[in-house]
């Protein structure tokens, strides 16, 4: 990021915690960028400022970065439904997802045959039988779909391929099936094995590791132990697959909402279960008057936030809010049902409950350790032009070249506050005359707003010109030549001393330029802005100057490749140099043999 940020990324990865959990990435319009899982969140997430990644899409999202936030979790596991949970809902620029990714998997045991099939199944569950999940991946059904085949030789072929078979597959082969397809097994012990995959997908399942604990324990002793290590991998298998299905809290639905206010920060953060999936948090900064209390703060919080949205039979709070039995008693009346506020809550529930504590205090803390200056630059640029509202979306455009020689225009592209570099644009500008910069402007705005009104670009709800007034006149001129409407205008130059702090701003329905302070930080975005697009107009020149420079006269040379080219190019200073220079000169360059030497020479001296 260039210029002054509300981000410093040195200062948040500082109080990060070390505990696992999710990081979201976000850009100054507030659109999350990049949703990650960690074991460590500060290890993690300091690694993406610490040194030069070589990936070019994580430096493209790197320079949009404004703001980072976390939660933490229990484990690492907890991490990756919590940050699939988060993909899907909001879909980041910078993440790898299923487009038509719009459930979480499930593993189904059919019912509406006599012998059921294990399936892998996603999106609606209109089919009768039994579903078990949501699963954090894919992977994670195929495995225990993979685990049911193996302890209970349950078939997964499809119903066409199950009806047509005469002799069995090679699922029995490895013993993977029963075969009921060809009666290798009756319905009845079928049944028993299906009614043992349920128990064991509901948890149910101590009876059956007992007794492969004691089929491993009769393996080891009778020295099996290859058959021993299967069934130990097995029973690890079922434990890790118990764990999983019990959710994060039951089959029931709560919030749990933790508020705090330091530094005169008020923050609220609320994590939402729903069904016993966690379904993330959200971080609120409501406005305290100086003096409340957080108890306050709570009780007001939490009867404005459920006023247009139901509230859980349960709230898991800390601290317990002010007058929480009348609050209690408000959100019952609005839910239509019991709804309690709980704040001594035991075992797994005070767990989530710490976590979300611990979400909180890291969120304060990043609050507090950010400079909130995107909205305060925004905000002062707007008061100081004059506008209704602060403008989102801004474009700047300016003119580079050397004594005309290969004139380019830049257009560089801020969305609150920050650069869109996806958004950036070179002109390179032709059919003028050298050194023409009213016509260059005109040529590269042209085309810019033909782009604007074909819709392959947004309207900029304000316009910058590296200029003064008559460069302005020429692109109100533009605009109005295009029917372009909406737009608000502004020139930037320099003052007569050309320091920073002293830019004359000049605005259409004005005859005086504007002149901030130097302190102002809606001139500070300005300078910004201005001094991004002559940067890429300056590295966009200079990338064209020096194509045209190495692909000069030399070309033509025969038997003068790239290496030797350049080689002249760095001896002599440039091709005016080169073709000034005898024979016995040019072969002193290392490479340059006597012979082509004289093919040089003959090149620019031969009136033939």
């Amino acid at each position: 990021m260039t210029g002054e940020t509300d981000f410093d990324p040195n200062r948040y990865v500082r109080q990060l915690t070390t505990r696992p959990g999710v990081y979201r990435m976000y850009d100054a319009s507030g659109d999350v960028l990049y949703v990650g899982k960690a074991k460590n969140l500060k290890k993690r997430v300091s690694s993406y400022f610490l040194r030069a990644s070589g990936n070019a899409k994580t430096e493209a999202m790197l320079d949009q970065v404004a703001n980072i936030e976390v939660t933490i979790t229990h484990t690492e596991d907890d991490a990756l439904l919590l940050e699939s949970t988060l993909i899907k809902k909001h879909r980041p620029r910078y993440n790898i997802y299923l487009r038509d990714d719009k459930s979480y998997p499930y593993l189904l045991i059919t019912g509406d045959n006599d012998f059921p099939r294990v399936v892998y199944h996603r999106g609606a569950q209109k089919r009768s039988g039994h579903y078990f999940g949501p699963f954090p991946s894919s992977g994670a059904v195929k495995n225990t779909a993979d685990t049911l085949m193996r302890l209970f030789q349950l078939r997964n072929c499809r119903d066409s391929y199950f009806e047509n078979r005469s002799r069995p597959c090679l699922q029995y082969q490895i013993k993977r099936c029963s075969a009921p397809c060809v009666g290798k097994i009756d319905k009845a012990d079928y049944d028993r094995d299906v009614q043992d995959a349920v128990q064991l997908l509901e948890g149910r399942n101590d009876t059956l590791i007992d007794r492969l604990v004691g089929d491993m324990e009769a393996a080891s002793a009778r020295l099996d132990f290859e058959t021993a290590a299967r069934l130990r991998e097995k029973i690890s298998s079922l434990r890790r697959l118990q764990s999983q299905n019990q959710g994060v809290g039951g089959k029931s639905d709560f919030d749990l909402i933790c508020g705090d206010i330091d530094g005169g920060v008020a923050a609220v953060v609320v994590v939402t279960v729903r069904g016993g999936i966690n379904l993330g948090h959200r971080s609120f900064f409501p406005s305290a008057p100086a003096g409340t209390t957080v108890a306050d703060a709570m009780s007001a919080f939490i009867s404005q936030y459920y006023i247009e949205r139901p509230a859980p039979p349960e709230l898991l709070v800390d601290p317990l809010p002010s007058e929480a039995d009348e609050l209690a008693e408000s959100l019952s009346a609005r839910a239509g049902r019991r709804v309690a506020l709980k704040t001594n809550v035991r075992g797994e529930r005070r767990r989530w409950l710490d976590n979300t504590r611990a979400t909180l205090a890291q969120t304060l803390s990043a609050q507090l350790a950010s400079r909130a200056g995107v909205e305060k630059r925004l905000g002062s640029l707007a008061e100081a032009l004059g506008m209704d509202e602060p403008p989102m979306q801004m474009a700047c455009f300016d003119i580079s070249h050397t004594r005309g020689e290969k004139t380019v225009a830049s257009c560089v592209v801020f969305e609150a506050g920050a650069p869109q570099k996806s958004a950036y644009r070179r002109f390179n500008i032709t059919g003028i005359e050298p050194g023409d910069d009213y016509a260059a402007m005109r040529q590269a705005l042209t085309r810019r707003f033909k782009r604007v009104q074909s819709g392959e670009a947004k309207l900029p709800d304000l316009l910058l010109i590296d200029g003064g007034k008559g460069q302005l006149g020429v692109a109100g001129e533009v605009l109005d030549e295009l029917g372009v409407a909406g737009v608000q205008l502004l020139g930037v130059a320099k003052g007569s001393t050309r320091k920073p702090g002293l830019e004359q701003l000049f605005l259409p329905d004005r005859n005086t330029p504007l002149i901030l302070p130097a302190d102002s930080p809606g001139l500070h975005l300005i300078q910004q802005i201005r001094d991004e697009a002559h940067r890429f107009a300056i590295a966009a020149h200079r990338g064209q100057r020096g194509k045209a420079r190495s692909t000069s006269q030399l070309d033509g040379v025969e038997g003068l490749g790239p290496k030797r080219r350049k080689a002249l190019l760095q001896a002599f200073g440039g091709p005016r140099q080169v073709a000034r220079a005898g024979v016995t000169e040019l072969a002193r360059v290392d490479g340059i043999s006597t012979a082509l030497a004289q093919r040089i020479y003959d090149y620019f001296h031969d009136s033939a």
